[in-house]
């Protein structure tokens, strides 16, 4: 049984005028998919061009409806065409960094509570987390009707429309598996082994992904996230890398970092209660951590996102 949807619309975001292109970029905020790192969230509209990579602790489906939309991965470059379909882990710094005027874009975040309950390809997974994007090789014309409707159904505020439009929407993913395909990017998952024991990994990584989203804003360890998946904490720790490339601990903090991102952007944000309120029990583990994935402070991230233009490459 797949597990009961949280559903949220991608919400509003924030406009800011580059001073060099003055045109409309991509703010994450309080409402927007880096503060709600477990909810699975729901879009189509015109996207905005990012300033800078961002990151989110879930898996990103993009369909692109109409238009042309350019995007810099972590390992490789990606231009997406109306009718394409794709999937990529957002964990790791992506960045839209142009599109054509008429671009329209749908899709979902999906939560890797979600993500490792689907029925893909026994390799897929594992190599969407190490920087792979699938890109669908199959177009599907009902898709764009589809993308539109399951949006909407998901911010019907009913939530019988919602749960329908998730598990629509998943099946249309598993449908992945029985189609071609293309994994673009260097993935170091490349020669990767994968066991028939796997499908029953994918279940354990699921159950501790679920402890982990209703938990990760408090102080939590291994000890806790396999104890509540009925799992040894030395098997737990195993099959979480094997599938996600990451600890369990890289895993917390990601979902950390990625609501902490939103919190800094709030006009009254301070860092100290930023690093508390995200679960972080220092203010030096915060600054460890959120350098490790952005190559900047906290501070010098929220200095530079009120900066119009500061943010470029």
């Amino acid at each position: 049984m797949r597990p009961k949807a949280h559903v949220r619309d991608k919400g509003k975001l924030d406009l800011a005028e580059s001073k060099v292109e003055q045109r409309p970029v991509y703010q994450p905020n309080a409402s927007s998919v880096e503060a709600h790192p477990t909810i699975l969230s729901t879009f189509h509209n015109h996207p905005l061009v990012m300033l800078k990579p961002h990151w989110h602790a879930q898996v990103e489906v993009n369909f692109i409806v109409s238009g042309t939309v350019h995007y810099r991965m972590h390992t490789h470059e990606l231009t997406l065409k109306a009718g394409q379909l794709v999937l990529f882990w957002g964990g790791l710094p992506h960045q839209m960094y142009d599109l054509s005027d008429d671009a329209i874009y749908a899709g979902a975040h999906l939560p890797l509570m979600h993500f490792f309950r689907l029925r893909l390809p026994e390799d897929v997974p594992h190599k969407l987390m190490q920087g792979t994007t699938l890109l669908s090789c199959t177009p599907d014309d009902s898709d764009a009707h589809n993308f539109e409707r399951w949006n909407r159904y998901a911010r019907s505020g009913d939530a019988v429309k919602a749960q329908h439009a998730v598990d629509e929407l998943l099946l249309r993913l598993e449908r992945v598996r029985f189609e071609p395909y293309e994994l673009v990017g260097n993935s170091k998952a490349e020669g990767h082994a994968v066991e028939t024991a796997e499908v029953q990994s994918s279940r354990n990584v699921g159950r501790m992904c679920d402890y982990i989203a209703e938990n990760f804003l408090h102080e939590i360890d291994s000890v806790d996230i396999a104890r509540a998946a009925n799992l040894h904490p030395k098997y737990a720790m195993s099959i979480f890398k094997r599938s996600t490339g990451m600890t369990l601990n890289e895993y917390v903090s990601l979902l950390r970092l990625s609501y902490a991102q939103a919190l800094l952007l709030r006009d009254d944000a301070n860092v100290l209660r930023v690093a508390m309120e995200s679960g972080f029990g220092s203010l030096s583990a915060f600054n460890k951590s959120f350098r490790k994935i952005a190559g900047m402070s906290p501070s010098d991230f929220r200095r530079d996102a009120f900066i119009p233009g500061a943010l470029a490459s």
